[in-house]
């Protein structure tokens, strides 16, 4: 009786624990394949002549990639890398180990779709399914209180509706084994880590989890200290909700309620597009004038407030939630330039960017997101520069 092997393709779910391909895989197979594949789209340059993925998002890519490779390789397993596309590299995999099925998490952006629809196009050419799982919102799409279609435009709707009527899923159990099919080829990891890497991976994201809880100053901005993990699927929005509440108390609780409304952001901006395909990536506006963009992108606006946040991003590649949006309107009101430019800088320097996130976030700072109530205008310009004397960093 011949064996079932299952190919794994991690994306942006760099975990073991609350990882629904993963454990399906294990439980339906009697050999596991796991596969990250770093795809040379993601590092070109963008129509703004910025990169797709800036340095330090790289630096953190390839040291939580190899994080899960360890993870994988304690329990037994291991996870082949590979530079390349996609659609070429897991047909070829697949063939080579007479896999029968590949998992994936599916996602919701264009670039991410389109690598998609190129890989399940090539695995039907070898007869082979790419199997499409639902992972990475706090609410499943299935357990919303309305279709896709009718989801609310507010946010505000769109949360109370869906924390009354619906609930977050219970985490699914960490994978305890991983059988590798015998024979199975190693990869050279493609990138030299720094011998003095900082921490990755589940266990840091746990350490930082527990450090958020001992803090009594916790409040929305904490959410930047863990949305790296959360972008690249290092933390699952479930297990976070669930870790979170587990450790409420009466000093934390207003701070982690603020916290939690971030992954109810970061739901909202993913069910949008999913009801609107593309739907923050669009914009009337034509190609930014360089000189002024080249002003912002290297701090020197007349400015110093925003000057300094844009020293801290570029030399950090992080920001504050509040910071990101005094940067965003300054370069949108003030300086009239295109959101998109705007969103592609974020892109290339933020370590925790992710699509449905970042130009989510853009859209509404321009006015043109899909929740109305929550746009920004030129009146919220006007009220952060007369704040400035308030915001020395």
């Amino acid at each position: 009786m011949s064996k079932k092997v299952i190919l794994v393709w991690f994306r942006n779910d760099l975990r073991t624990h609350d990882n629904e391909v993963l454990q399906s895989a294990i439980q339906k197979a009697d050999f596991i394949i796991p596969v990250y594949i770093f795809d040379p789209r993601y590092y070109q340059e963008n129509k703004f002549g910025f990169k797709n993925t800036g340095e330090f998002r790289a630096d953190y890519i390839a040291q939580t990639v190899f994080s899960l490779k360890e993870k994988l390789q304690s329990l037994g397993g291991d996870l082949l890398t590979y530079e390349g596309y996609p659609e070429q590299i897991i047909p070829q995999l697949v063939q080579k180990y007479d896999a029968d099925e590949v998992y994936h998490h599916r996602e919701v952006a264009k670039r991410e779709t389109d690598i998609s629809e190129l890989v399940e196009e090539e695995l039907w050419k070898v007869k082979r399914n790419l199997r499409h799982f639902i992972g990475h919102t706090l609410y499943h799409k299935e357990d919303l209180p309305f279709p896709i279609r009718d989801i609310p435009n507010d946010f505000n709707t769109f949360r109370k509706k869906v924390t009354k009527e619906s609930f977050v899923r219970g985490c699914i159990a960490d994978i305890e084994q991983v059988n590798l099919p015998p024979h199975l080829e190693k990869t050279i990891f493609p990138f030299d880590l720094p011998d003095a890497t900082p921490q990755t991976g589940e266990l840091a994201a746990n350490a930082k989890l527990n450090d958020l809880i001992k803090e009594t100053e916790m409040n929305m901005e904490s959410y930047t200290e863990l949305s790296p993990y959360l972008a690249l699927g290092v933390l699952s929005p479930a297990y976070t909700y669930h870790f979170l509440k587990n450790n409420t108390t009466p000093k934390n609780k207003k701070g982690i309620n603020a916290f939690l409304e971030n992954l109810m952001v970061r739901d909202y901006f993913r069910f949008m597009l999913k009801k609107y395909p593309n739907c923050y990536f669009k914009s009337n506006q034509g190609l930014p004038d360089n000189n002024s963009l080249t002003s912002w992108t290297e701090g020197q606006t007349s400015c110093d407030t925003v000057n300094n946040l844009m020293s801290k991003l570029n030399t950090t590649g992080r920001l504050t939630r509040r910071e990101r949006e005094i940067v965003a309107l300054h370069l949108i009101y003030e300086l009239n330039e295109s959101w998109l430019a705007g969103a592609a800088w974020f892109e290339q320097q933020l370590v925790d960017y992710a699509p449905a996130t970042i130009y989510g976030f853009w859209a509404h700072m321009a006015g043109q997101g899909t929740s109305i109530k929550n746009n920004k205008s030129t009146g919220d310009w006007d009220k952060v520069k007369s704040e400035y004397a308030k915001l020395a960093v």
